[in-house]
């Protein structure tokens, strides 16, 4: 690591924290030159993912696209942006975790739905009749009365 002030690089840590998720590590460092106290971030880098969207084209996962369409699904409900941030990121560590370095636009729906399911029926219906495609009434209303038969045995 160079130091700021005179781009020596020995230096020494001081202090070390990690963040409350444990992906970045805040160092004190002390450049062993000229006494110069600063900081450094260190974060893991994770290869990326690529979604495969359904006409064959590749893009990078994006999880603020994904949080766009959450939050659309969830507007007038009274859901959290917090518990929204965390179900994207839920999703986005279910993938990560997977070990695939390119997964379906499908697979991500699909994930971004069972996840809707618990959090809100609202949203989820919402979500669902996009990302679906319903092609009528019938296949929308067998979608909430499946709904409706969970709730009752649940």
């Amino acid at each position: 690591m160079k130091c700021p002030s005179c781009s020596n690089v020995e230096n020494k840590v001081i202090d070390s924290r990690t963040n409350r998720e444990g992906d970045i590590t805040r160092r004190r460092r002390e450049c062993l030159s000229c006494g110069d106290r600063f900081t450094t971030y260190e974060r893991i880098e994770i290869s990326p993912l690529l979604v495969i969207k359904k006409d064959g084209r590749r893009e990078d996962f994006n999880p603020g696209k994904i949080l766009e369409g959450v939050q659309k699904a969830c507007q007038k409900r009274p859901v959290s942006l917090e518990r929204m941030e965390a179900l994207v990121s839920k999703v986005e560590k279910f993938f990560q975790d997977s070990g695939d370095k390119e997964i379906s636009a499908v697979a991500v729906g699909e994930a971004i739905v069972k996840e809707l399911y618990h959090l809100d029926s609202v949203a989820y219906v919402r979500f669902a009749s996009v990302y679906r495609d319903f092609k009528d009434v019938n296949e929308f209303m067998a979608e909430l009365n499946e709904i409706l038969k969970n709730k009752k045995e649940g």
